[in-house]
Formats: C-alpha cells, structure tokens, sequence
C-alpha cells in the first residue's frame, strides 16, 4: 500500500505525457492542456468508487457476548498442553463440577466484556511518547516533507538551469517513478534478508548524501551544460533511492512497536504526521526556489537529526520480545 501511494505521487505528473495533447471539445467544455487534468481525476475518482463498490465490504459485526465466547475459547485453545495422557484429563475434568465451571466462566466472561473495547484502557501519552515511536514518527514527518519538498522544486529547477518543457518533465517524472516502483521491489526483497532498522539506517544514510551532493553541486552548478545535467540526475536519483529504504521500513516498524488491539487508531495518528508534512513541504520549497542553500541545508539538517536519533535508539527499534517469542513458537510448530 505503502509502494502504492509513493509511486502514485511521483507518476501522476507523469500522465501529461498524454494529456497535454488534448485539444477537443466534449459537449460545450472544451478540453485542452489545462482542463484535461482536472477530468481525466474525475474518471479515476468515477472508476475508484465502482472498484470500492465491486470489492469491497464491511467486515460482520460481532456482538458483545459472542466477543467474549470467541475470546474464551481462544485462551482456552492457547493454555491447551500439546502433549498429555487421557488419564490427566479424565481426572481434570471429574475435579471439577459444573456449578464450578458456570461461576469461573462467568467471572472470567465479564472483565473480558470490559476490556473488549481497547480504547478504554489507551493512554496516548504512554504509546505515542515512547523513544522509538517517537523516532518513526519523525521518520514519517521528514521522509514525506523532503520528498514532497523536493517535487516542488524540481520543476522550476529544471526550467531555469535546463530549459525543461512540459514532455521533458513528463519523461522526467516517468523515469522517477520507474526508479521508485523498481526502489520497493528491491526493498521487499531486502526486508526479508536483515532487519527493519538496518533499512531504515541504510535509507537515511543515502537520503543524507543525496542532499550533501544537492548543496554541493546544485546550489551553485560550475561547467558545462553536460556536467551540470549529470550533478541533477545524480543528486534526485540518489534521493529517490533512498525514499523506498526509508518508508517500507518506518510503516513496518511503527506496526510492530505500538499495540496490536489500537493499530487502526495508531495508524491514524502516522498518516496524520505524514499528512502535515505533505502540506508543509511545498509550502517551504515553493518560496525558497532562489535560495538553494536555504532550502536544501534544512533538509539537510531535518536528515542528519533523524540520523542521530535513529543510532542512540537503534537498540529499541525491534520488535516486542513476547511477539517475536510467540511468532517463532507458532513457526516451530
């Protein structure tokens, strides 16, 4: 989903490749260059609410009293021995009596009705102010914040110091996100080798010489039109490169260090950091197009901090012990 939305963004400037090319009238509208972007959305929305019609449906609610048997029986299912003579269980069950049996299971039913609604007992400041979601989170803010950032300047980027029109951006745009859909591919496949936090250490440290190489060869280019070209293709497909390394791995570890039974609520509370930095990052690169240095030594700056606080809590940045303990249980048996 994650790959989805990244390349989305990076592809969707893509289709201009077409679009610039409509020049036609549908009924009294007329369809150009400038109108065509705006329709051609409103056929993907018409297509998306067909898709979610089709495909998709409500999960069937479950009621208070059944929750609760499920549960119970879950738990009983789990304290279950693997291996234990008939004996032991003929004698286990004629220990017990049925009055027994309906006033253990009532009292065990009740505090379960009760916790059932795992909001209840959520403390924000417990789950969110821990180091390592704290250090995800900011990972959330700043992969998104430089990467819609540098959308924003590339664009003028390109027409002021290489004449770029509407098909080279197009190609341009294409091109970028042939290099992040490839960038996932090669992530999922790494994801399965080492861990999650040495991808999002190896993605942080490439993001951080894409900018170095940024302010050192862009903000003020010396050479011909040749170099120059060269230094830009270099500087944004090292960025590139490392957005893939940087967002699988700070959405995979954010699920795995905060609880299971709130994922929905957490998850909403990531992708409301990400949607504040999706709204600041044009804001800051759209009026710091002249000032480069500016510009890029924030970025800079927002990476190397994200960098620090991911080595002084590389060690938190695991999953839970009890989890671990109980997927490798599961796959042992």
């Amino acid at each position: 989903m994650m790959a989805c939305r990244q390349a989305g963004l990076l592809i969707g400037p893509a289709f201009n490749l077409f679009l610039r090319l409509c020049d036609f009238k549908l009924g009294p509208f007329a369809v150009n260059k400038y109108t065509s972007p705006g329709i051609f959305m409103c056929l993907l929305w018409v297509l998306a609410q067909f898709v979610i019609l089709v495909a998709f449906w409500d999960a069937p609610l479950v009621s208070s009293g059944d929750g609760a048997v499920m549960m119970e029986m879950k738990q009983e299912e789990e304290e279950v021995p693997l291996v234990g003579s008939d004996e032991e269980l003929v004698h286990t069950y004629r220990a017990v009596s049925s009055d027994q049996t309906e006033t253990s299971t009532f009292s065990e039913t009740q505090p379960r009705r009760g916790a059932s609604n795992p909001i209840k007992n959520f403390s924000i400041s417990r789950e969110f102010l821990r180091e390592e979601v704290v250090v995800l989170l900011t990972a959330q803010f700043i992969t998104l914040f430089n990467q819609t950032a540098l959308e924003t300047m590339v664009t003028p980027l390109t027409q002021r110091y290489f004449s770029f029109g509407e098909l080279a951006n197009s190609l341009m745009y294409s091109l970028c996100g042939v290099e992040v859909i490839l960038g996932f591919f090669f992530v999922r496949w790494l994801s399965g080798k080492v861990a999650d936090r040495v991808v999002l250490a190896a993605g942080l440290v490439i993001c951080c010489s894409s900018c170095i190489w940024c302010l050192i060869f862009l903000c003020k280019p010396q050479g011909g039109y040749e170099w120059e070209l060269t230094a830009f293709i270099i500087g944004v497909f090292l960025q590139l490169l490392g957005l893939p390394f940087v967002a699988v791995s700070q959405v995979s570890l954010f699920s795995k260090v905060t609880a299971e039974k709130t994922q929905g609520f957490s998850q909403g509370v990531r992708r409301s950091v990400g949607g504040l930095a999706t709204i600041l990052g044009p804001l800051w690169a759209g009026g710091l197009t002249n000032n480069l240095y500016l510009m890029l030594g924030m970025m800079l700056t927002l990476l190397i901090m994200i960098t620090v606080m991911t080595m002084l809590s590389y060690e938190q940045l695991l999953e839970p012990r009890e989890v671990q303990s109980a997927q490798s249980s599961d796959s042992g048996s």
